[in-house]
């Protein structure tokens, strides 16, 4: 009798057991997939799609699952979507926000939960600055503004600018400043600069300062909608410079809306398929046509990169425990991922920038730009 039971706890010790180890790692998902700026969000979504199809999804004999939940392309919202995943869904890590100014407003969450959460394309300084718990896997703001500026004067041949920044939007006035403040570095003077609000249809009046101040290059670190528009009234107003944006203008809807009006527009990006020449890189690239039937984006190519920094990072760690996945995040170093490699430092992503044009109403790739 005592070895029946003993042997009926033993077996229910391990059915326990396995039940345990079965339970997934939730892994939060914050992202834009409706509103403002839904295009990011979803490229963002595709990418991880495609990305947990080409790695394994598990870690510490556990799989793992993605919650994702819809910020709305807005900072309250984004915020709350935060508190629900660590609250309700008790995820270990969260992917997202994709733009700055919901990942100032969710990293806060974040923060005081001593949750790790990382944004795939927050470029913007504040996102990490002060910061224990709050990533990215990608450049920031300060190091595409520079690189825009010199890009702008020393291949462009830009002696004056005119700058027109979306003053609603921390990303698009930080890049502004930016590209600013290294433009005159070099000896450049910035000729107009001018604001406008997210949601605007008519630039017709800012345009008109642009055009009289006559600039060698025009600079937009906007969003794609605002910045098509511009391009569009531009064009209408015979403004001939040619037009630089940041990696805001990267989405197939800036070519949507632009169409004939944003040929010729270039961007510092953050990756190109013609720039992938890792074997990571080169399956995302196969994957995610074979999946979606069209070309990959920057958007996508850094949530899953995101994924793979989580992944490897609780992996490391040893542990599901948010602080200690948090540890290993930030000591993440020469890591294989889908752009290339990555190294972490207080909570930045070292990577390189790539310039991109349209060309044939497409993105084209025109060159790299490495840390020095």
């Amino acid at each position: 009798m005592r070895r029946i039971i003993l042997l009926t706890v033993i077996a229910l010790s391990i059915l326990s057991m396995s039940a345990i180890a079965a339970e997934p790692i939730k892994i939060g998902v914050n992202m834009e997939m409706t509103g403002a700026v839904a295009a990011y969000g979803q490229m963002g979504w595709e990418g991880l799609q495609v990305a947990s199809e080409l790695i394994p999804m598990e870690v510490l004999g556990r799989p793992i699952e993605l919650v994702l939940v819809d910020n709305k392309s807005d900072r309250v919202e984004a915020a709350t979507a935060t508190t629900r995943l660590i609250e309700r869904d008790k995820v270990v890590a969260i992917i997202g926000t994709m733009t700055s100014g919901n990942m100032l407003a969710a990293g806060a969450i974040a923060e005081n939960y001593k949750v790790p959460m990382i944004g795939p394309s927050t470029t913007n300084v504040l996102v990490t600055q002060g910061k224990k718990f709050s990533f990215r896997a990608c450049f920031r703001d300060d190091y595409q503004g520079q690189v825009a500026a010199r890009f702008a004067y020393n291949e462009l041949g830009a002696r004056t600018a005119a700058v027109l920044s979306d003053i609603n939007q921390d990303y698009c006035v930080a890049l502004g400043k930016e590209f600013v403040n290294e433009f005159k570095r070099l000896g450049g003077r910035i000729v107009a600069e001018q604001y406008v609000r997210t949601g605007d249809q008519d630039f017709s009046a800012q345009l008109t300062i642009v055009k009289n101040a006559n600039p060698d290059v025009l600079y937009v670190p906007n969003y794609y909608t605002e910045n098509a528009l511009i391009a569009i009234q531009a064009k209408a107003l015979g403004i001939k410079a040619p037009i630089l944006s940041g990696d805001g203008a990267d989405a197939p809807e800036l070519i949507a809306i632009g169409k004939d009006a944003v040929e010729g527009l270039m961007h510092t990006a953050f990756w190109h398929e013609k720039a992938a020449t890792n074997e990571l890189g080169k399956q995302y690239v196969e994957a995610y046509r074979k999946k979606f039937n069209k070309e990959p984006n920057a958007f996508g190519v850094l949530a899953a990169d995101s994924l793979l920094i989580v992944i490897d990072a609780i992996k490391r760690a040893g542990s599901t425990d948010p602080v200690k996945i948090r540890d290993a995040m930030e000591a993440t170093k020469d890591l294989d991922v889908f752009t290339g490699k990555v190294t972490i430092q207080n909570g930045d992503a070292i990577k390189s920038v790539v310039i991109r044009e349209v060309r044939n109403g497409q993105f084209d790739y025109l060159t790299t730009v490495h840390p020095d």
